[in-house]
């Protein structure tokens, strides 16, 4: 990006963007089954990813099988047409879907994302309000996970679906 914009660009506008060690929240992961790790991050024990400050996104509610995020999208998001990017609502349903079949995984067991199918909806905006992801398992296999997630926004229309194909595996353990 250039320093100088012409004035018809309008004032520059920012967001600031902060996170703690991702390693001290990823080796606490090793010692506890994968619903205490995510139920530490949502009691403030575990600091959560950096990405959900990147994104603006948080893990709201999880129980075994089931997690709910929600995400407030800006126009920092905004793709060249002025919606926001289908990558921001691609990352909130990978990370519903992964971190649904989290939730049933035993300690020492960690996953990762083989494929994603998402299907978009309708466009979103800074408007839209606060976006909610809900993600669920289909199957929850010892090596191959299957979950579905879909994103609701702040009127309750759905804007996206996807389901998701996921890799089980054991953690390393130093």
């Amino acid at each position: 990006m250039t320093s100088t914009a012409p004035e018809s660009w309008g004032p520059a506008r920012s967001r600031t963007v902060t996170w703690h060690d991702p390693m001290i929240g990823a080796s606490e992961g090793l010692s506890r089954p994968g619903l205490d790790y995510l139920q530490a991050m949502i009691d403030g024990e575990l600091p959560p990813p950096p990405i959900s400050g990147l994104v603006q996104m948080g893990l709201v509610s999880v129980e075994p099988g089931r997690v709910v995020f929600t995400c407030l999208p800006d126009e920092s998001a905004y793709n060249p047409i002025g919606a926001v990017h289908g990558g921001l609502v691609c990352t909130l349903l990978d990370s519903v879907a992964g971190c649904a079949l989290h939730s049933t995984l035993p300690q020492g067991k960690g996953y990762t994302s083989v494929e994603i199918k998402v299907s978009y909806l309708k466009a979103v905006r800074a408007t839209s309000g606060t976006l909610t992801a809900v993600g669920t398992v289909v199957k929850a296999g010892s090596r191959v996970g299957f979950t579905e997630g879909v994103v609701t926004d702040a009127s309750g229309a759905v804007v996206a679906t996807a389901t998701s194909t996921l890799l089980v595996f054991d953690l390393p353990t130093a």
